[in-house]
């Protein structure tokens, strides 16, 4: 049954769009998730995190990608030339009608059962933390002993001696050998690390290999030697294969290094590091020492200062002597001195307060003059106030007004009247007149052109 959009017109022409979204629901509905082998070729990872290459065997190819969400559960990044088996979903990029293979996951080539006990196992400790960072523990900058956890007779053993010779050969160095490789390895490792532990001789553990197949790696992806290294007080870099190479004990470790040159590097500061600290400070140590010197000598030079000699105190104490013995003579005759002086004082301030009467008479008698004539004008001047105030009201009093010969009306309610078309005939009005009043009766009502 076609699904609306892959039906084609009433004259039987189908549109390229048309045709390419049946073509896709074709290869989805018949090509859902089934297993293909072949070589990679052109791969490319985005800076997005997907990858992007080819399938190819003797005869044919076909362009595939892998979305970041699935590439990253693969564990290692494939490289061109090798063989995989792939689950994959077949799809059309409609657009440009090309024909692609969506991967869900990927395997090596006639390994398919070990890379998948590997994600089982992945998946499996993941889920109980043991890859959590937060249960990390940190590695010491500067280890006294470092421990490493290999075979004997591995390149890798030769590898991290070397560098360690070469950064840091002040650094004790404890092998606890074990085989690498084999049926029996993985718990060999387990024997070794333990045997590390109870020993509490190092302060670093360096687990390494040197690189290989999935096969020659697969006793660090062991569960056994997995939770070793969770429950390993001592922490543990993990430095197995090259830096493409992915293992158990990759993510279990406190630290990963992508070879086992770099777990060396990773362990420990360079003895040149180590003495250029040193050297900054015995620096800085000195620096102070010299201050702390320079502080004495001028704590010192000041407390000689303040010496004082034997003879020097003694001048000073006969000085003081003679200066008490002329104050002691001065003061026997101070006392009449200031008493006279006192006296003369009083005598002077007696006369300065003595009061002049004379000055204070004529004083006197000038403010009752100055006030007297104060008073007269102010009366003066509040006579001629009330006389114009006086003056202005009679100018505006009715009575005036109506002695002029003008009149107030007012109708019977007593309100007064100044229109006469608010009268009607026969109305009663009374006048007040400049002398008097009378009643009248409205007769006739004129307006006022």
């Amino acid at each position: 049954m076609y699904t609306s959009g892959t039906t084609p017109a009433d004259d039987g022409v189908w549109t390229i769009s048309q045709l390419n979204r049946r073509v896709a629901q074709l290869l989805e509905g018949n090509f859902s998730r089934i297993w293909v082998k072949g070589e990679i070729s052109n791969f490319t990872q985005a800076a997005s995190g997907h990858w992007y290459f080819s399938i190819k065997d003797e005869g044919a190819a076909v362009k595939a990608v892998m979305f970041r969400g699935r590439a990253v559960a693969v564990g290692f990044v494939p490289k061109p030339g090798e063989r995989f088996e792939f689950r994959v979903n077949v799809t059309l990029y409609e657009p440009r009608g090309d024909y692609q293979l969506q991967v869900e996951s990927m395997r090596r080539a006639g390994r398919g059962d070990l890379h998948e006990a590997f994600m089982v196992l992945k998946e499996k400790l993941s889920a109980e933390g043991l890859f959590d960072p937060v249960r990390k523990r940190p590695i010491k900058t500067m280890p006294v002993a470092v421990g490493v956890v290999t075979s004997m007779a591995a390149a890798a053993l030769r590898d991290v001696l070397t560098a360690l010779a070469r950064r840091a050969p002040h650094i004790s160095v404890i092998i606890y050998p074990a085989p690498v490789q084999g049926a029996d390895a993985a718990g060999k490792l387990v024997q070794a690390l333990q045997q590390a532990i109870a020993r509490n001789e190092v302060d670093t553990l360096l687990l390494v290999r040197g690189g290989g197949s999935l096969e020659d790696l697969w006793s660090f992806n062991d569960e056994s030697l997995a939770r070793a290294i969770a429950a390993s007080p001592i922490p543990v870099i993990c430095g197995v294969g090259h830096e493409t190479d992915f293992t158990i004990a990759d993510f279990v470790a406190d630290l990963r290094a992508p070879t086992p040159t770099a777990a060396a590097e990773l362990c420990c500061r360079t003895r040149d590091s180590c003495l250029a600290q040193v050297d900054a400070a015995f620096s800085a140590l000195t620096l102070r020492h010299h201050r702390l010197l320079e502080r004495a000598a001028l704590r010192l030079d000041r407390a000689v200062a303040g010496l004082v000699s034997p003879q020097q105190r003694l001048q000073h104490q006969n000085e003081r002597l003679h200066a008490l013995k002329n104050r002691l003579a001065l003061a026997a005759s101070a006392p009449r001195e200031r008493q006279t002086a006192r006296l003369a004082l009083a005598k002077a301030r007696l006369a300065h307060a003595q009061p002049r009467l004379a000055e204070l008479r004529l004083h006197v008698d000038r403010q009752a003059q100055r006030l007297s004539d104060a008073a007269l004008r102010r009366l003066e001047q509040q006579r001629q106030k009330l006389a114009a105030a006086t003056q202005t009201l009679q100018a505006l009093s009715p009575h005036q007004i109506l002695g002029r010969g003008y009149a107030i009306v007012r109708n019977e309610e007593g309100k007064i009247i100044k229109n006469a078309l608010d009268l009607s005939v026969g109305e009663q009005l009374g006048v007040e007149l400049g002398q008097g009043r009378l009643n009248v009766d409205v007769i006739q009502v004129h307006a006022l052109l």
